[in-house]
């Protein structure tokens, strides 16, 4: 049996992931993401490495709401497959690059105040960084495959149980929280909670993935593209 959220999405009430859906996706995107640790390693390559780890990001989070979505509920509707508004697309962009900028901004506060400065992305630096047909793949895995995947598990399962039974303040701090640890303990899981942030409150807002899908995939590819850019202009 479904429950209602008690603190509506998008003003009305709708059938929300619980417990067993939030464990048993978990479950399976822990499993998959231990299987990608061993393997990942394995190609020599950056540039190719860069990709498929890409691609492999949004895979797990489609496992893992696929298994979750064959617990109960059985319908993507309540895991956010919903049509979003222009609008609600164009406010996602629009905090995509707000994204960015204050991400990498707190990034290099960070690394000041620390002295860390490890680059953990330099496989996808170098997929972006690999000519033209290797930058055409890193942006179709980085920002469309990844942030759909990643959206679909973190938003649609994770946060939208945790909004669900604890509210908006707690439900967004503790996915976004959530979201931030997977990418590991090293300068993205700022950037990482950031976008959680801003996803799970567009998650809340408009009742759909798609908003979030749109910020994290215009985060990304800013991501990618700025370093090329500038390469090619002072160059």
């Amino acid at each position: 049996m479904t429950t209602l959220t008690n603190d509506t999405l998008a003003g009305r009430k709708i059938a929300a992931p619980g417990w067993p859906e939030l464990f048993a996706g978990a479950a399976a995107y822990a499993a998959s993401f231990a299987l990608v640790a061993v393997l990942l390693p394995l190609i020599a390559d950056d540039a190719i490495s860069g990709v498929v780890g890409l691609v492999v990001s949004g895979l797990m989070g489609m496992i893992a709401l696929a298994v979750a979505a064959r617990i109960r509920i059985r319908g993507l509707s309540a895991f956010g497959f919903r049509r979003a508004s222009s609008r609600q697309l164009i406010v996602g962009a629009a905090l995509g690059l707000a994204a960015f900028v204050i991400g990498s901004t707190a990034v290099v506060v960070y690394a000041l105040m620390s002295g860390d400065v490890q680059n953990v992305q330099t496989t996808y630096q170098a997929g972006a960084e690999g000519g033209l047909m290797s930058l055409m793949f890193t942006l179709v895995a980085g920002a469309i495959i990844t942030p759909i995947g990643e959206e679909a598990f973190f938003r649609g399962v994770v946060a939208n149980t945790v909004l669900a039974r604890f509210g908006p303040l707690v439900g967004i701090i503790v996915s976004a929280a959530i979201f931030a640890v997977a990418h590991g303990i090293n300068p993205v899981m700022i950037v990482a909670f950031i976008v959680g942030v801003l996803t799970a409150v567009l998650f809340r807002w408009s009742g759909s993935i798609w908003p979030g899908v749109m910020l994290h995939g215009v985060n990304n590819a800013t991501v990618f593209l700025l370093p090329v850019v500038s390469a090619t202009v002072t160059g």
